[in-house]
């Protein structure tokens, strides 16, 4: 049984009720969109564990997975086994993403390296610094620091 349906007052009040009346009586309070920003923050979170298990696979241009991959892909098999989607490039990606400062980034997070206006590589920010990514020919994913200034940071919706 709710707060309002126990305490008659607030029934007839409660758009005016406040979030400290409704917690005084045992109520609960929804936040808008803080549901749709835990179930977000939960699949990021998935997202970057499912990154980090690919550790060592190598890197191949335009692989999606599951077992060779590049940028975009690594970001993209990782989101999607994570209940998202995302587009195929790192820059459809980014425009996809909604946007947040370095401030602002977390776990889970995508890092878009851009040259000018240009995106040109993708990686799943595993916080302190650091990204797990497929870097290149030669190379398999890893965790690595976040080599230069030159990052956008989005949040997959």
């Amino acid at each position: 049984m709710s707060a309002l349906n126990r305490v008659p007052s607030l029934m007839a009040r409660a758009g005016t009720a406040s979030a400290l009346t409704l917690a005084a009586v045992g109520g609960s309070v929804v936040v808008p969109g803080a549901a749709s920003e835990a179930a977000a923050a939960a699949s990021a979170t998935k997202a970057l564990k499912i990154a980090a298990s690919k550790r060592g696979a190598p890197y191949q241009w335009g692989a999606t997975g599951p077992y060779r991959f590049d940028c975009s892909g690594l970001t993209l098999y990782s989101f999607k086994k994570a209940g998202k989607k995302l587009p195929r490039t790192a820059a459809q990606q980014y425009n996809n993403t909604r946007h947040i400062s370095a401030k602002s980034r977390r776990a889970g997070d995508l890092v878009f390296f851009h040259s000018g206006r240009s995106v040109y590589h993708v990686g799943i920010y595993a916080g302190k610094g650091r990204i797990w990514h497929a870097p290149k020919t030669g190379d398999v994913v890893r965790l690595q620091k976040i080599w230069t200034g030159n990052v956008w940071y989005g949040r997959v919706r």
